[in-house]
């Protein structure tokens, strides 16, 4: 098997503000695995405040000794060997582990949503994401918005209602939230709660710190609308932590180190009678196919990374009625 890959800049549409960090762009380190003839794409998508980077990624990947990754691939043992590589870094894990479910597909001439146990038509809507921005600008982007089934609103300043205002002024498709760990007061937080669910917010992601689970679970006991867990969900043993701290968790590949155990999330937070989204960094539609996979066996997705990019390397993947469609091609579908 013959591991390469090379660095590459995403750039998005427009700044990109949350609660607590703003960007115009995000790094992302391409890999590609090939053996038996086929090549396996996968992709680390690396926003500065995870705390990987391109040299941090290309010093982990020259580590990775991909000799002993054969057919058929043991997922469970090919984490436990990347995690004793060196701990953290689940952003480059993801892209080796999304390489080798492309690989897999093709080898075996099957699409990845049907290895991985999803059903095409039970794919839910993905939302388009809008970020912290100026009156002005922000109605621009609502407006760009039109078409899309939801729109997921990034909350966390002391313009939270006035951005719900303006997306109201324009649209009345569902609305998710996310405050980014921006909200700190217990009261003033549940009063906001009942108003967003006045304006048909369905879901808010991390409301506050991820530090005190206290807070969130008090909002969680008392809110009308589904709260999720976010930055306090990374890997699969976060799952039972945060049981009981919110309604449910947000998966995104590059935090769980891939598809492998962004499946084994979905599943133990199924057996803890928790909701899912499975969302997204900014990122191509490598690692949104890879998401979308897996997108069937979740009650929402915010898989709107090509969407929000200018530069995607790849051909933009079937998308219909806000919805993408999972193709029969083998591996993940995607299309240079």
């Amino acid at each position: 098997m013959k591991l390469t890959f090379a660095p590459f800049e995403l750039h998005l549409k427009h700044r990109f503000t949350i609660a607590k960090f703003s960007r115009t762009s995000t790094p992302l380190m391409l890999l590609q695995l090939e053996h038996e003839g086929q090549i396996g794409y996968g992709e680390a998508s690396m926003v500065p405040y995870m705390g990987e980077s391109v040299q941090s990624a290309a010093a982990f990947l020259n580590k990775v000794d991909v000799s002993q990754f054969k057919m058929p691939f043991d997922y469970a043992a090919i984490i436990s060997y990347l995690d004793n590589i060196e701990p953290g870094n689940p952003a480059i894990k993801a892209a080796i582990d999304i390489a080798l479910h492309d690989l897999e597909g093709k080898l075996l001439n099957k699409p990845c949503w049907r290895l991985l146990g999803s059903r095409a038509e039970n794919m839910p809507v993905t939302s388009y994401t809008i970020g912290i921005d100026t009156p002005e600008i922000f109605r621009q982007k609502v407006e760009e918005a039109a078409g899309y089934n939801a729109i997921k609103i990034k909350l966390g300043s002391a313009d939270d209602k006035q951005l719900i205002e303006i997306v109201r002024s324009v649209t009345t498709v569902p609305l998710y939230v996310d405050a980014n760990q921006g909200w700190t007061d217990r009261e003033g937080s549940l009063d906001l709660v009942y108003w967003l669910h006045e304006q048909g917010v369905q879901l808010i992601e991390q409301p506050m710190l991820k530090t005190d689970p206290d807070s969130n679970a008090w909002l969680t006991e008392r809110s009308p609308i589904t709260i999720l867990g976010d930055e306090s969900v990374q890997r699969l043993s976060d799952v039972d932590k945060v049981n009981g701290v919110y309604h449910g968790i947000n998966i995104k590949l590059m935090k769980s180190a891939g598809m492998y155990e962004a499946k084994r999330m979905i599943d133990r937070a199924r057996e803890l009678n928790m909701k899912v989204l499975i969302g997204c960094m900014s990122e191509t539609s490598c690692a949104t196919l890879a998401a979308a996979a897996l997108a069937p066996q979740c009650d929402w997705a915010d898989l709107d990374g090509p969407l929000l990019t200018s530069n995607n390397p790849f051909a933009m993947p079937p998308f219909e009625n806000g919805k993408w469609i999972l193709s029969d091609s083998a591996g993940l579908g995607l299309v240079q």
